[in-house]
């Protein structure tokens, strides 16, 4: 079997698995992933589902904030990467689409293609901002709408999952953001995303209001409030995303680390938590190596 369509057989199981895990109305709960350590680390611990965050990854990959500067090509490149190195099906960040119509048909395209699971598109005018930041403007109602409609009607696989995310809670209001909810679903999603409610009351009358899957964005220091798995369930929400966490975590302990490093010249007396050298050079695949050297040895 050629690559590709190995490749494509692979990504084709992973978004079965994972439509078929959203319909069994448990809340699925993804961490963030955004580079090939945190994918791969996430990946090894059986999660249902890992979600590419764009933040996140934008910030690994180019050192720049989530503001619209990443490309089409940075952002499948990195789907590319990450689906290549798990076996967990992924839920990817794209962004506006990456422009219009056109742009939105040639993005469902790339990311499929490249084994993402499901498709995480927003209403956001361009250049996009982070979705916990204030100043975000969205684009008419019925032109996301028709951004949905493009995206259904480009996948191939049924099970490629279109997720439509409106970010007008935070300038227009609550009303105006179910309202687009509504129009989105009826265009063709399969889970809703609205962006940003400021308490659990916002909370519950998103999640009495469709009967689509619907995201919560669980962002410690965000501008809506991180709950319990339970809290979810309870409240209506089928997929719970944490794409800020591990990022967090991991700058808070290699900025532990450096410090150190700074100001004593050494780790000795280091007290941050490491991962096991021998247990992550195996996560990296050096076991994998080890077995190729020994069965490619020459005499």
């Amino acid at each position: 079997m050629k690559e590709g369509t190995r490749f494509q057989s692979r990504g084709v199981d992973r978004r079965a698995r994972l439509a078929a895990r959203l319909r069994d109305k448990r809340v699925l709960s993804a961490p963030g992933v955004f580079e090939m350590v945190s994918a791969k680390l996430a990946d090894s611990l059986g999660f249902d589902a890992l979600y590419m965050t764009g933040y996140g990854t934008v910030a690994s990959y180019l050192g720049l904030p989530d503001a619209g500067l990443a490309s089409y090509t940075d952002m499948v490149n990195r789907v590319q990467q990450f689906v290549s190195v798990t076996d967990t099906p992924m839920i990817c960040d794209a962004d506006t689409g990456y422009g219009g119509l056109l742009n939105v048909m040639h993005t469902v395209r790339g990311y499929e293609a490249a084994g993402a699971s499901a498709i995480q598109l927003e209403d956001q005018e361009f250049p996009k901002k982070c979705g916990h930041m204030l100043g975000r403007r969205v684009i008419p109602a019925e032109a996301m709408a028709d951004k949905i409609r493009v995206a259904v009607e480009t996948r191939d696989d049924p099970n490629f999952l279109i997720i439509a995310r409106t970010d007008a809670r935070t300038t227009l209001g609550l009303d105006e953001a179910l309202r687009r909810g509504e129009l989105y679903a009826k265009a063709g999603a399969d889970l809703l995303f609205i962006e940003s409610p400021e308490s659990v009351e916002e909370m519950e009358r998103i999640g009495r209001s469709f009967d689509v899957p619907l995201v919560a964005n669980m962002v410690e220091g965000g501008r809506t409030p991180v709950l319990s798995r339970d809290e979810l369930q309870s409240l209506g929400y089928g997929l719970a995303i944490f794409p800020a966490t591990a990022f967090l975590a991991a700058g808070a302990a290699m900025g532990s680390v450096f410090r150190k490093i700074r100001e004593d010249g050494s780790t000795v007396g280091l007290d941050t938590p490491l991962y096991e050298f021998q247990k992550f050079s195996a996560l990296m695949g050096f076991d994998w190596v080890a077995d190729f050297d020994r069965n490619h040895a020459q005499e």
